[in-house]
């Protein structure tokens, strides 16, 4: 078996350095048309999106050169969100779909990331088979005949059919007139499709960050960078603030009084609304570990229980699937509503959101305040190394030391980052003091030992 070159989001990386190269997508393209490719006698095809970054270029002419090589069809439809590209896929009957984007990474990042032809992020055991293509410089590529090498072409209209599919996700009977909006797009794949959507279902729309220069995306805006959006909320004494990421597929907002609620608070607002109205199948929530403890608690006080997986929505997605789950999502603000879509999407969890204003005609800090959220303290460290942290034995006790002193009011959990050279160490309880002090001396020893 081949190393693994996919994280927990896909392939991603510093452009120009292994694995984000020109070639490695040219290979990427060459082991996923074969793949995806079946033999058979009709055409195949597949879409391409991206987001804003400079490189996008790069890697999309290059994967469209491995693409049409072994006979598919590439349709191009230029910087898009990626929930987007799920979407597409589908909607255009295509085998596969590929985003390029380094989702809230800087932009001198940049990832690839696969969709199948229902929209759903692909499994562990196709990556890893692309993943044995790819790394074998022995591989013999069977081409196709010179008259069968696929095509390119732009797709023009993909905005259009979005913003058709986010408003369907909309009730038919309600708009937003009246509604004052701050939406930051972070620079990145949602600045022309994020405020049409809004503005066509007739909202008052104040935007940041949608001037992409291919090298400001998520640079001091959009969701991890909430205070700018909490502040132009205040300046324009707006209703409600939405902050999106690079790809948009992740969601952080700022109520009216201009309160940050991240990806737990919106959770459990909609878990709440979904219970009242008989819609949480199950009354079950999926959740990842790193979602906080308060959650957990929100769940079993409402008669409903969270049901976690590891970090990444692509395994929320798959836990929902198994269960029928009809919500679920991240810490980070990936929302996935199992009725409209197969990942993450912040312009569509913004929607939903906005649905419940309107129909409850509340302010957002009176239907907001359903967490008290422990005190959570979250510190990444870069490592040299990733060493399996059961294998570093002074860590493990450290962390065993740490988790005694919390009892079982707290918990400490230390995990690898799937798409960055960091382990994140996280610890949360009830007393603040000690969860940092805890957090400090836990990622300083991380330091020591694998730094």
């Amino acid at each position: 078996m081949a190393k693994r070159l996919f994280g927990t989001d896909g392939l991603r990386g510093t452009v120009n350095k292994y694995p984000m190269t020109a070639e490695m997508a040219l290979r990427l393209g060459l082991a996923a048309g074969t793949y995806f490719n079946s033999g058979s006698q009709r055409r195949h095809s597949v879409v391409i999106g991206k987001d804003t970054r400079l490189s996008g270029y790069v890697f999309e002419h290059a994967l469209t050169s491995g693409l049409c090589a072994t006979g598919m069809d590439v349709f191009l439809v230029g910087p898009i969100p990626t929930p987007a590209i799920a979407f597409l896929t589908k909607n255009m009957r295509a085998d596969f779909g590929v985003v390029i984007s380094a989702s809230h990474n800087p932009y001198h990042d940049n990832g690839i990331k696969f969709f199948d032809k229902n929209g759903y992020k692909l499994p562990d055991s196709t990556e890893n088979i692309i993943t044995e293509m790819i790394s074998d410089q022995n591989w013999e590529w069977e081409y196709p005949e010179q008259k069968n090498i696929g095509r390119a072409k732009k797709i023009e209209d993909s905005l259009g059919r979005y913003i058709v599919y986010l408003k369907n996700t909309f009730p038919s009977q309600l708009t937003l007139d009246g509604m004052r909006v701050v939406l930051d797009c972070a620079n990145g794949a949602a600045y022309k499709v994020g405020p049409r959507a809004l503005e066509e279902l007739g909202a008052e729309v104040f935007t940041l960050s949608v001037e992409p220069n291919g090298t400001n995306i998520n640079y001091q805006c959009g969701s991890l960078y909430p205070e700018l959006l909490a502040a132009k909320v205040k300046e324009t004494r707006a209703d409600i603030g939405l902050a999106l990421d690079g790809d948009a597929d992740r969601l952080i907002v700022v109520d009216e009084k201009a309160n940050i609620l991240d990806g737990d608070q919106l959770m459990a607002i909609f878990a709440e609304d979904m219970m009242r109205t008989g819609r949480l199948k199950d009354r079950n929530l999926v959740a990842t570990i790193m979602s906080n403890m308060a959650l957990e608690v929100f769940m079993r006080q409402h008669n409903g229980k969270l049901t976690r997986t590891q970090v990444g929505d692509r395994y929320v997605v798959e836990s929902m699937r198994e269960s029928g789950a009809t919500l679920g999502g991240e810490q980070s603000g990936h929302i996935i509503f199992n009725e409209y879509s197969t990942t993450g999407d912040g312009l569509m969890a913004g929607l939903q959101l906005l649905k419940i204003l309107k129909e409850r005609q509340k302010p957002l800090s009176e239907i907001a305040g359903l967490l008290q959220l422990y005190p959570q303290e979250l510190i990444n460290v870069v490592v040299q190394q990733k060493t399996p942290i059961e294998e570093c034995q002074p860590l493990q006790k450290a962390i065993n030391e740490a988790e005694a002193e919390l009892k079982d009011k707290g918990r400490v959990l230390l995990r690898y980052s799937g798409t960055e050279p960091k382990l994140r160490v996280m610890v949360e309880g009830e007393d603040a003091e000690q969860v940092k002090k805890l957090a400090t001396e836990l990622a300083t020893l991380v330091k020591k030992l694998l730094g």
